[in-house]
């Protein structure tokens, strides 16, 4: 794209890098442990994890009962349960990544 053109389309951001002022933003949500490997073509059967469960929740207290449930299961160690219960409270549901709505996987697939 030529410079003009793109002053055109983007006076705002052409501006912004021009004077040398851009702006930054804080992302939230990213996971603090991931354990996905990548497979060499195979096909893999997904299995959700706590995190999966509980971007599925609208409240804290559904979330509560995903990690005690999983906990109870033995799906997740003591530890693990107390560090994203202190998690969900302090910094939120939202903290472990976007809502995942029904038929997510069927728009957005199993890679993220």
């Amino acid at each position: 794209m030529e410079r003009k053109d793109f002053e055109e389309k983007f006076p705002t951001l052409s501006e912004e890098m021009t004077a040398g002022r851009t702006k930054t933003y804080r992302i939230d949500g990213v996971r603090q442990e991931m354990n996905e490997s990548k497979s060499s073509g195979a096909r893999e059967t997904f299995l959700p994890d706590v995190v999966d469960y509980i971007r599925r929740c609208d409240t804290i207290t559904q979330a509560m009962e995903i990690v005690e449930y999983m906990l109870k299961q033995g799906e997740i160690t003591k530890s693990q349960a107390t560090s994203i219960k202190r998690q969900l409270k302090s910094e939120g549901l939202r903290s472990f990544g976007a809502k995942k709505e029904k038929d997510y996987y069927l728009h957005h697939g199993l890679e993220e």
